[in-house]
């Protein structure tokens, strides 16, 4: 816990942002971090609740009380062993999480809860100004090699815990830059991606090798790398979009949500975009379908390029704005509580309850709006349309940011021969490993659509299955178990 009656003593305080029509101009991260006093101050808020619900409530079961008590006292260091003891990337975690901890903050059932998120992230970024956050080689190498496809957040997370146990690690990234999703779905200014390359880089003086280019089913063998390797871990994401397949969607000026932002990430990587392939909504009316953390990503970024509007649209009924008896503590709500995200405050109008019919098109085949009805939801599952709620919305690029179905099943998948569950994910059993030996999955390409703190979650339980299954035994942590940070 933190201080006794801290809760009483302090309101909750969390990073405040730069003002909109200042940080809209261009794609820099806009948090403005608390003072080192403000964040002690946050950490005494954690009350002594007996039960920390926070802990289970984060995927990673991250020790929450622990880290509150030592930044409240002052013990930066010990705060980050115990930030660190669960969680490889509390840097990304720290920015991009929706912290389903504070959902189950017992505080929160009368007050305001810990600022949990805020707290995490001025730990590692203390450490990494400090100096504090320096490379640990293995002092050992067991001579075991392991590949890792992939390198989003649960394929880094595999390579750093299988690089801790010893193995020689290497990662294979299809994508000219390490990161996967980090470095390519989440926008500069919701992540920097400074702060991916300098864990990138903090991970290869560590030992972990990065190949890029490398899409591994097509350009490289993946049958070569399961006879190279003794064991391969496939993380490569859920990268099959969700389409809508409805009149019109041949129009010139609709494209998925995720080749718009990653390729307006790799414009301001300062690389050359090919004029026939660029994506620019400056001057022109957006229409984002899909309400979810990538359709906001998309209006941000549409916002920053100067769009003249954006809409955003969303199939299901706006969510109640306080919890429900479904969403009641300590429940992570997600998407079934409204809120506001930072891209939404910006100037983006919202519709709720919306399905779309039509696309429209101009003489020359470019989209220019599209035609939908408001519906009525009779049951959580069942709706009808509203009659004479027919409505066209005006549009010169729409982005579909409806979510990921799953991996795209040929080139690896087929060449190796790996069996899939009903929805199309790859197929593993208890011990993360797929219906090959040997080869193993995590992430979004074994569980489906996911957050980035799952990503790492099940990155850090695969590594450890495969620990075991080339060791027979396996000293890296477990979150079922208390973190013992036993390896040197």
């Amino acid at each position: 816990m933190g201080k006794r009656d801290g809760f009483r003593e302090y309101k909750r305080e969390g990073h405040r942002y730069e003002p909109v029509e200042k940080r809209i101009q261009n794609y820099g991260e806009f948090l403005i971090p608390l003072s080192k006093e403000s964040v002690e101050h946050q950490g005494a808020r954690c009350m002594d609740c007996g039960t920390p619900f926070c802990h289970p409530n984060c995927p990673l079961h991250n020790i929450m009380p622990d880290f509150n008590d030592h930044v409240y006292h002052g013990k930066w260091e010990e705060a980050l062993k115990s930030l660190l003891s669960t969680n490889n990337f509390p840097e990304f975690t720290g920015r991009v999480c929706p912290a389903p901890c504070e959902y189950g903050c017992v505080l929160g059932i009368i007050e305001k809860p810990v600022a949990i998120k805020n707290i995490e992230l001025a730990i590692i970024e203390r450490a990494f100004e400090e100096g504090r956050m320096k490379q640990h080689v293995p002092a050992f190498r067991t001579g075991k090699k392991v590949a890792v496809i992939g390198s989003g957040p649960s394929g880094l997370a595999l390579a750093a815990q299988l690089n801790k146990a010893g193995h020689n690690v290497t990662v294979y990234e299809r994508a000219d830059r390490i990161g996967g999703l980090l470095q390519y779905g989440i926008p500069n200014f919701k992540l920097g991606k400074d702060i991916v390359d300098r864990r990138v880089k903090l991970m290869e003086a560590e030992g972990v090798k990065f190949v890029t280019n490398a899409n591994v089913g097509v350009n490289v063998s993946a049958t070569s790398l399961k006879k190279d390797f003794d064991a391969v871990a496939l993380a490569c994401g859920a990268t099959i979009p969700r389409d809508l397949a409805i009149p019109g969607r041949d129009a010139k000026g609709i494209h998925f949500a995720m080749e718009f932002l990653a390729q307006n990430n790799k414009r301001v990587a300062g690389d050359a975009i090919p004029k026939d392939m660029e994506i620019l909504v400056t001057g022109k009316h957006v229409l984002v379908i899909g309400g979810g953390d990538t359709g906001s990503d998309c209006v941000g970024t549409s916002i920053r390029q100067k769009a003249a509007s954006v809409k955003q649209i969303e199939l299901l009924p706006k969510p109640p704005e306080t919890r429900t008896e479904e969403t009641a503590w300590p429940v992570y709500p997600g998407p079934r509580m409204f809120s506001t995200s930072s891209s939404q405050e910006e100037g983006c109008a919202r519709e709720w309850s919306v399905l779309s019919k039509e696309f429209l098109k101009d003489a020359k085949g470019n989209v220019s709006g599209a035609k939908y009805v408001k519906l009525n939801w009779v049951s959580p599952s069942k709706f009808e349309e509203i009659p004479g709620t027919e409505a066209v919305c005006k549009a010169d690029v729409v982005f579909l940011a409806m979510g990921f179905l799953y991996t795209d099943p040929k080139g690896l998948i087929e060449e190796l021969g790996i069996q899939k569950d009903e929805r199309g994910n790859v197929k593993t059993g208890a011990d993360y490993q797929t219906s090959v030996k040997g080869i193993f999955s995590a992430g979004d390409m074994r569980r489906g659509q996911s957050l980035v703190v799952w990503a790492i979650s099940e990155g850090r339980e695969c590594a450890r299955e495969i620990d075991k299954f080339l060791m027979g035994s396996s000293r890296l942590e477990s979150k079922d178990k208390t973190a013992i940070n036993s390896l040197p």
